[in-house]
């Protein structure tokens, strides 16, 4: 794992020829999917004292990151055990995505097949990951993150989600594979834009990213390395000019859970400096 920072227009990373690898990996899929009513709801109902409640919590933090390390065997990849705390966290927050804070733009031009947008200075959590496939680096790379969001930061608190999370993403000359350098970001609500707290992770680097011009298309379907290359040469072709965007950095975003039927992504062009 390669730590480092990250901003809209990342640069290096070498890149690898062809698909992603088959081996399966761990998935947003599975944390968005699993609710903790699927398991004995005498967790949750069951009234007592102080202890037993604090008993039950504990199970019931146990038994979900059971769930996700029983997971990651199937898929390959390590639960650690201090995922837990952040796992109930994110698995308990009830918001529904209308609710959570979105990046705010300003909207230039609005196309029939993209949108061309502001986006104003602001301040990013970014963790840039090299493992075997794009799959497993964004894996790794929202773990990471989600540390950081649930209370390992100096603020000792839940900071909240934000959408839309975005990975930055490299390419070739030929846009024919992804570098396997992948930055996964995380947008700092507006009440801790100003003063970022400070991760406890030291591969997770603060970075305030530029005002930029971004050409946006929406997608849906998963966000595969093949499906993310077929999605930056549609968007190149409907560009008047696409020669005045960065020609081999790109950004993923997604907005909506990716166990949703209908998923909301957007693939962003960045516009040159």
């Amino acid at each position: 794992m390669n730590g480092g920072g990250c901003h809209m227009s990342g640069e290096g990373g070498d890149s690898r020829g062809g698909e992603s690898g088959s081996r399966p990996t761990i998935t947003l899929e599975d944390l968005d999917a699993f609710n903790e009513d699927d398991f004995d709801s005498d967790l949750c109902s069951s009234g007592g004292a102080d202890g037993e409640n604090d008993a039950m919590e504990e199970e019931s933090r146990d038994r979900l990151l059971n769930y996700w390390q029983d997971i990651g065997r199937v898929h390959h990849v390590q639960v650690p055990q201090d995922m837990a705390q952040p796992i109930q966290q994110l698995t308990s927050d009830t918001e529904s995505t209308t609710d959570r804070e979105k990046v705010p733009f300003t909207l230039i031009t609005c196309k029939e097949n993209y949108e061309k947008r502001v986006y104003n200075q602001a301040s990013w959590a970014c963790i840039t990951v090299r493992e075997d496939t794009y799959e497993q680096s964004i894996c790794a790379g929202f773990m990471k993150l989600m540390r950081y969001i649930c209370q390992q930061n100096t603020s000792g608190n839940y900071l909240g989600m934000t959408l839309p999370i975005v990975t930055v993403v490299r390419t070739d000359d030929s846009r024919s594979s992804l570098s396997r350098d992948v930055t996964v970001a995380y947008y700092l609500p507006s009440k801790h834009q100003d003063q970022p707290p400070t991760p406890f992770d030291p591969d997770i680097t603060m970075e305030t990213w530029p005002a930029t011009v971004v050409y946006s298309r929406s997608f849906s379907g998963p966000t595969t390395e093949t499906s993310i290359l077929g999605e930056i040469h549609a968007l190149g072709e409907v560009l008047d000019s696409p020669q005045l965007c960065v020609s081999e950095s790109f950004i993923v975003a997604g907005y909506t859970s990716p166990a949703a039927a209908h998923r909301h992504n957007e693939v962003w062009f960045l516009e040159r400096c």
